[in-house]
Formats: structure tokens, sequence, C-alpha cells
């Protein structure tokens, strides 16, 4: 069995502060989808990061 001593967790716990009202609606979400809030925040997240980076990519190859 391979052992893996130095290998470090590739998430990073950070703290987030958010309107108690945008907190409460992300859990209503993550309830109808049946998923934990914080699984669905990183879902969001990443589609957001992924539209920006489309985006900038547009923009770049529109300026070439």
């Amino acid at each position: 069995m391979a052992t893996f001593p130095n290998l470090k967790p590739s998430t990073a716990t950070i703290s987030l502060r958010l309107p108690q009202a945008m907190l409460d609606e992300l859990k209503v979400l993550a309830n109808q989808r049946d998923v934990p809030y914080q699984s669905l925040l990183k879902v969001f997240l990443a589609d957001r990061i992924s539209m920006e980076r489309e985006r900038s990519h547009r923009r770049r190859r529109a300026a070439s």
C-alpha cells in the first residue's frame, strides 16, 4: 500500500461574511437540490469563475 506523508489538502478553509438573507436563500436552494449549502456555493462560484474566464478570453480575441 502506498503512503503519501506530505500531501496537503486540496481545499482551503476561509471565513466569508454574507448577509443573512443571502445565506438563508442559499440554504433554501441547497435544500431544494438536496445538497449541502457549502457545496452549492462552490458550484455557484465555479460557474461564475468559468463565465468570467470565458468573457475575458472573448475580449482578448476581439481586441486582437
